[in-house]
This record gives structure tokens, C-alpha cells and sequence, in this order.
């Protein structure tokens, strides 16, 4: 894939805009100590980059507690993590914005890219408030409008669909694998961000957010 081609970028948010994801860690902690669920860095690590009810899912699983529950009462569980996450989403700041994204933003947008969130986080809207960065997208992608979460590439076509670009003109970038393996599947550029131990399949990497740059990408992948 020709990075000239590149029109557009959709980014996911937590881990790669904001560090949200230890909000996300800490009301998940919680509700798995609330269900008896142990809570060990395995777990903690495959809810990384999926959807809330998946996470649900995974978190009573791994304590042998999936057969425990109601549909209705797992999504009362869900309601309350997410309400958790909103009480400490409401403490970002814009200097809460990972290191160097701010301004590697502003350089897509000087440089023409058009830009989109994809996150599965129903809250993203929410967290760009905070941060000040509602403008500098176009949209977000609703997780709950896509049949399928990631690692399947649902969201990525959406992001495409809804910048009017071709999957193939889109990059994509991500911290976490099942992230990267979305983007792959939609036959977008992906752009990884984090351990090569885990973005293995990443187009381009970089170890962390303060390295990205359009200057180092397109020398990467030129």
C-alpha cells in the first residue's frame, strides 16, 4: 500500500489520543472485584482495545461466572462500569492528551488529511470534550452502529464510509493488536503504536506517541 495514496486517518482514542485506558482499567478492576473475578495482568491485557459487553463477557469468564448472570443483568453491570468511567473521564484536561498528538494533529490537518475517530469506546465523543479536541475531527464513529467489533473491520469501514474515502486511502492508528488487526482486515494502512512484541502486524510503528510525525511516517513507508 502507497502511502501517497492517504486521504484520511482514522485514529482510535484510548492509548493513542488520551490515556483513558486507565480509566477503563481501573472501573474494570472494579467491577471484577464486585463479581469475585480475580484480576491479573492476562485479563487486564485481553480487554484491551474491546468493546464493552466483550469485556463483560471476558471479565466473568475468566472467574467462571458467565452462566451467573441475566442479559439483563450483565448490561446493568456494564451501565455501571461505564458510569465509573464517566465520573473520571470528567477529570481530563488538554494536558491530558498523550505526548506529541496534539500537535501531530494539527500537522495532519495543516497537511489537507482528513480526520475521524474510530474508537470502541461509546464515550469517545465525551473524552474529545474534555480534551478540546471535538474539532479536529470530522466524527466519530458510533461502535454501536457496526455489527462487529475489533479485531473485525467493521469500524474501519465505517471511518472510510464516513469520510467518503476508499479503504486503501485510509491510514489507521492504533495501540492495541486486536486494533491493528482491524485496520489490516479493512484494507486501511496500519499505523501502530506501542511494544513491536504486540503490534507485530503493523505497516509502521512507533514506540511511543511522541515519535509519530508525517514526516517520519511517510519516510517509513515510501
Amino acid at each position: 500500500m502507497n502511502f501517497a495514496d492517504i486521504a484520511g486517518f482514522a485514529f482510535d482514542l484510548d492509548g493513542v489520543i488520551a490515556d483513558t485506558a486507565r480509566f477503563h482499567t481501573q472501573a474494570w478492576h472494579e467491577l471484577a472485584d464486585q463479581v469475585q473475578t480475580p484480576w491479573t495482568p492476562e485479563l487486564e491485557a485481553s480487554l484491551k482495545g474491546v468493546g464493552r459487553m466483550d469485556s463483560l463477557e471476558l471479565i466473568l469468564k475468566a472467574g467462571g461466572h458467565q452462566a451467573e448472570y441475566s442479559q439483563e443483568e450483565k448490561v446493568a453491570l456494564a451501565t455501571s462500569k461505564n458510569d465509573r468511567y464517566q465520573e473520571l473521564v470528567k477529570t481530563l484536561t488538554p494536558a491530558d492528551a498523550l505526548p506529541g498528538m496534539p500537535a501531530f494533529l494539527a500537522e495532519l490537518q495543516a497537511a489537507g488529511y482528513r480526520l475521524v475517530l474510530a474508537s470502541a469506546s461509546k464515550n469517545a465523543p465525551t473524552v474529545l470534550k474534555y480534551l478540546q479536541l471535538e474539532d479536529v475531527f470530522e466524527g466519530v464513529v458510533d461502535p454501536a452502529s457496526v455489527a462487529h467489533g475489533k479485531p473485525a473491520p467493521d469500524i474501519y469501514l465505517a471511518a472510510a464510509k464516513m469520510l467518503d474515502l476508499a479503504p486503501a486511502q485510509v491510514a489507521g492508528v492504533e495501540d492495541a493488536q486486536a486494533g491493528v488487526a482491524a485496520i489490516n482486515a479493512a484494507g486501511e494502512l496500519s499505523i501502530g503504536i506501542g511494544p513491536a512484541s504486540d503490534l507485530k502486524e503493523a505497516a509502521a510503528r512507533f514506540d511511543r506517541t511522541d515519535q509519530v510525525s508525517l514526516a517520519k511516517l511517510k519516510e517509513r513507508l515510501s
